[in-house]
């Protein structure tokens, strides 16, 4: 059997959260307050609403204010400084490599974002196929019907598959559906829904799947 390997890109196989997402935040919060006439912490709030019912807050933009999903990531992921930004991983490209299987992205970022970021790691070669937020019809994950979109356009089972993450409700789902579970955290505990847990992409190459 094929091993096929879904890795999520942000704070998964680099670390977003440093420089990145302050900055995609602060984007993401000026949007909202542009286009629905709100003052900023009346649009961090909405925006941390909607995270939370849907994951991602393009969903609910979508859902309830008919926002453009294509113009709303174009204005926020812009980051004309992303080269500075991006945090370089040692031997990840190594690694990778080395990993035996398909490999694919699974991300909520819109694919020029992926790419770009892909390209500064330098791994861009190392993966099949990309699927992006705009691949999954912008259902973002946890949703069900965005891994459903995945395995299909890829052809898989999920029972095929081991994802790697490090939000842990896309976790579930990806459990649920019955692929196999990792976690990238730095977290001690460990919830039943995942089955390893690593504190960095780089210590794939120290568990046997």
């Amino acid at each position: 059997m094929t091993k096929i390997w879904i890795f999520d890109l942000d704070d998964t196989l680099h670390n977003a959260s440093a420089q990145i997402f302050p900055v995609m935040n602060r984007a993401m919060t000026q949007y909202i307050m542009d286009h629905l006439d709100l003052d900023e912490h009346e649009a961090h709030s909405l925006r941390q609403h909607y995270w939370r019912i849907y994951g991602a807050t393009l969903k609910g933009l979508v859902r309830h204010h008919n926002t453009d999903p294509y113009h709303f990531l174009e204005e926020t992921h812009q980051l004309e400084n992303l080269h500075d930004m991006v945090i370089q991983v040692e031997r990840l490209r190594h690694m990778l490599n080395k990993l035996e299987g398909r490999k694919f992205i699974f991300t909520n970022a819109p694919r020029s974002y992926a790419l770009r970021i892909l390209d500064i790691l330098d791994i861009e070669d190392a993966f099949e196929l990309v699927f992006s937020v705009e691949s999954s019809k912008f259902h973002a994950k946890p949703s069900v019907r965005g891994f459903q979109s995945l395995l299909k356009t890829i052809n898989a089972k999920a029972s095929d598959c081991i994802m790697l993450e490090d939000s842990l409700p896309a976790l579930r789902t990806a459990k649920r559906l019955g692929m196999k579970t990792i976690w990238v955290s730095k977290e001690l505990r460990k919830p039943s829904f995942v089955n390893y847990r690593i504190s960095s992409v780089l210590a794939l190459t120290h568990i046997k799947i």
